[in-house]
């Protein structure tokens, strides 16, 4: 987001008290949205604001709107329309926040998954409401909301609140306000439906758009890979095992792929969870609640589930499908790199998707750069890199005093050396293998003694069996069948246990083999 003129431009517009919020907040600085949008609605203009998510048109509307909120009169006076819940929560919290000097304004969320009985009980003296469009009709047709003092109504998102069928509650809601009243739209494009909206329910209003190119957050750093469909998993885990971010949006274009995506996250024995809209609310909340708490650290979504998604420590994202909509991408890539933090975004491209690409770095006017998937030894050489730094800041800021006592006395009562004490330790730490590789199956969740549990990426859904499976080993190893331990297959991926002496050679002779005419990726698996 690009910042522009200071919040001083606004302050003799707005109530002291509201200036004394949003100072509190943290602003200092206007968004591109921020500056058009804030002047036309505290005069009472019409807008039509076009950006996305993560451009500050919270505030944009919630500034005004707080202002022109009578506190003394303790009914609806303003309605915000979202498309989700999470946004709807998001946005009436920080309009909570833009009030909180202003004593006597009451701000209520209002969406579905809820019992409707106490968001009744809520809606007294309530004089903002922010709701999901399905719940706000219900609330008109139940007649607990009344609309005869509402003097703006906002439609956030409206294209994708467009998407998920809202249409005719939009224009329902839009209809039935009495009066003159202000009506502001944003949206991060501008369909036909849009437009017939804006046409028929705004007066001569006023256009406001921040070009994509504007919204592009420069601290990500934007990297794309080719690669097959079918190792894109492999190529995923890859990267975060060689950036080891602390908190990842994976984003997919269907729910399908995000259930499958999760299912694979797991069983390599990352803590990773899926957000999309089959889900149950309760789902939905117990997901995200985990995200953000760090208790989860990788979540995979869909467009729209993660609409609403505001989590500053974010470190990557993942395009494991390329958005269908280039003005996706922005939205997707801006999730990370924010408060002032360094972000990465990852995108896997297919075959003739290389096009696409080429579409979307032509539409932000960026620059996003190929690479190749980090190796084996690329990993390696990482934890060994980060396991040094952490030494070093051991060595740097901790009181080491008992350890040196615990080194020396090892050395005077052997014939090791400090040197040779270190080493140990720091091999110890690592977990990186010995030349004949038998370390790297230390911690591969074994069940039986002896044995090593190998991930490969083919399962049931390549219509595999575990014949198939147990053929392929000893067919390329000589490793004899009867010898394989307990082979578990899933949908995308199987676990197979084999003994320990094996485990080097099935690795090496697996390395360009193929199961049921797909090639594979055979690893040591996570612990379990």
């Amino acid at each position: 987001m690009k910042a522009q003129d200071g919040i001083a431009s606004i302050e003799p517009l707005l109530d002291n008290r509201i200036v004394r919020a949003i100072r509190e907040m943290g602003f200092e600085k206007l968004s591109p949205i921020q500056e058009q949008a804030i002047p036309y609605l505290l005069q009472g203009e019409d807008i039509i604001g076009q950006a996305q998510t993560g451009t500050g048109k919270t505030a944009a509307f919630g500034i005004p709107a707080i202002q022109h909120i009578n506190p003394d009169v303790k009914k609806l006076q303003t309605i915000i329309l979202c498309p989700t819940r999470e946004l709807a929560i998001q946005a009436a919290e920080e309009l909570r926040k833009i009030a909180k000097y202003m004593h006597g304004i009451k701000v209520l969320p209002v969406y579905g998954g809820q019992d409707i009985s106490r968001q009744i009980a809520g809606l007294r003296g309530v004089q903002i409401i922010v709701g999901t469009p399905g719940r706000v009709m219900d609330h008109m047709r139940r007649r607990t909301i009344k609309l005869d003092l509402v003097n703006m109504v906002v439609l956030d998102e409206a294209d994708e609140m467009l998407n998920m069928g809202f249409r005719e509650d939009m224009e329902l809601i839009l209809g039935q306000i009495p009066g003159e009243h202000q009506t502001a739209l944003f949206s991060a494009t501008m369909p036909k439906p849009i437009l017939e909206i804006t046409d028929r329910f705004q007066n001569d209003a006023k256009l406001v758009k921040v070009a994509a190119q504007e919204l592009t957050i420069p601290l990500v750093s934007q990297k794309f890979y080719r690669v097959k469909n079918q190792d894109k998993d492999a190529a995923c885990v890859r990267l975060l095992e060689y950036y080891q971010p602390k908190l990842t949006l994976i984003f997919c274009n269907t729910k399908k792929q995000v259930d499958l995506l999760v299912n694979g996250l797991l069983g390599r024995g990352y803590f990773a969870a899926g957000l999309h809209g089959d889900m149950k609310q309760a789902q939905r909340d117990r997901v995200m609640d985990g995200f953000r708490k760090g208790k989860t650290e990788i979540l995979v979504a869909t467009d729209v589930a993660a609409r609403g998604i505001d989590v500053e420590e974010v470190e990557a994202v993942f395009n494991y499908d390329l958005p269908q909509d280039d003005e996706y991408y922005v939205h997707r890539i801006g999730r990370t790199g924010r408060a002032g933090r360094v972000g990465r975004s990852f995108s896997f491209v297919t075959g003739k998707e290389v096009y696409k690409l080429k579409e979307i770095q032509r539409y932000c006017k960026t620059k996003i750069y190929a690479q190749k998937v980090p190796s084996l030894d690329d990993v390696a050489n990482t934890k060994m890199d980060k396991l040094m730094e952490t030494i070093n800041r051991i060595i740097e800021e901790e009181d080491l005093t008992t350890y040196f006592q615990m080194i020396q006395a090892e050395v005077n009562d052997s014939d090791y050396t400090s040197m040779d004490i270190a080493a140990a330790l720091l091999k110890l730490c690592s977990g990186t293998k010995e030349e004949d590789g038998e370390d790297m199956f230390e911690d591969t969740g074994a069940e039986e003694p002896g044995m090593v549990r190998l991930f490969i990426n083919i399962g049931k859904k390549h219509k595999a069996k575990p014949g198939d499976i147990l053929g392929a080993l000893a067919g390329e190893s000589g490793l004899p069948g009867k010898v394989v331990g307990t082979i578990d297959m899933y949908d995308k991926y199987t676990f197979v246990e084999v003994p320990r002496e094996y485990a080097r050679d099935i690795l090496n002779a697996m390395d360009h083999a193929k199961i049921k005419g797909k090639s594979v990726a055979v690893e040591p698996a996570n612990q379990k």
